[in-house]
């Protein structure tokens, strides 16, 4: 992996750590589906508006046309629904152990359906990548008892699915259509169902606009939305699913450090070790294998031929 595909994975990490905080900010002023729908029809918006303007290509065939519209589905439509309704429902702590299952699930639908297998040892670095955020996650994860703890985990596990299956359909078109348009059209496609189902269930005129709420929405349709997938597309060009999924670890440990520094939060054991276990996880998904004693990063054959051990 090269260090700039790196660091856009590792900044859309942080960007989606941030989403979360963000999105329950600006509840207070918005309806759920009203609020998801507008990130969503305003990022789709500006991602197509600069594809047009800088003469980029738009995508053709039915076929590309179907998997936009799975990934707009998938990743946009039950995505944002789940989040935006668990936000209501679940703590953060329980909403990240389940949303992090996705590199799980992910992996087998890439071995399914991108031929990328994975070795033991790069299954190995996602069960103890999933295990931190579990220790991470552990204390909220007891405490959450109330009435409304099923309703939240569902919403999350109908995000996380929705976003494993986009994911496995953004990697198959990666390289083959252009990021912007690709992106901007998923999310316009994604926001269509969220409109008519905000239209049909709530009242978008009971919105308040507020500053809090106006940063709120154009935090996460610019950063949150428009940047962060522009990011994650134009990494899966050449770096295999599952050696990108695994960074979504990441997350919670960017929500853990941002609460140290800026509310002075104290880390507990379990948390640190979670950390621990978090990137010895990423550091076995992205081990070189050696060669006739030359490291040869398994992700060349992959990027060449569709496939590949991680």
């Amino acid at each position: 992996m090269t260090p700039v595909a790196t660091l856009k994975i590792v900044f859309a990490m942080v960007l989606w750590a941030l989403c979360f905080p963000v999105i329950v900010a600006g509840l207070e002023y918005s309806p759920h589906l009203t609020f998801a729908a507008m990130r969503a029809a305003l990022a789709g918006i500006i991602l197509t508006l600069l594809a047009l303007v800088l003469g980029r290509p738009f995508p053709r065939g039915w076929r590309v046309w179907m998997t936009l519209s799975g990934v707009g589905l998938g990743a946009t439509s039950l995505g944002f629904l789940g989040m935006f309704h668990a936000a209501e429902f679940v703590s953060p702590g329980l909403a990240t152990v389940i949303a992090n299952t996705q590199p799980l699930l992910a992996a087998v639908l890439a071995a399914l359906w991108l031929g990328e297998k994975l070795s033991i040892r790069g299954g190995s670095g996602l069960f103890a990548g999933f295990a931190g955020i579990v220790l991470i996650a552990l204390p909220d994860f007891l405490a959450e008892r109330n009435e409304s703890y099923a309703i939240g985990v569902l919403y999350i596990i109908l995000a996380a699915a929705g976003v494993t299956f986009s994911n496995v359909m953004i990697k198959s078109i990666a390289g083959k259509v252009d990021s912007l348009s690709a992106m901007g059209l998923q999310m316009l496609l994604g926001s269509v169902p969220l409109a008519i189902a905000a239209l049909v269930t709530e009242e978008p005129t009971t919105i308040n606009w507020t500053f809090t709420f106006i940063a709120s929405l154009l935090a996460l349709a610019l950063a949150g939305s428009a940047l962060v997938y522009w990011l994650w597309f134009t990494a899966l060009e050449t770096v295999p699913l599952n050696r990108a999924n695994a960074f979504s670890f990441l997350i919670p440990v960017f929500g853990l450090t941002l609460g140290f520094v800026i509310y002075g939060e104290r880390l507990s054991l379990l948390q640190i070790i979670g950390i621990v276990m978090i990137f010895l996880g990423i550091a076995l998904v992205h081990r070189r294998k050696a060669m006739l004693g030359n490291e040869v990063d398994s992700e060349a054959p992959a990027s060449q031929s569709g496939g590949g051990e991680v």
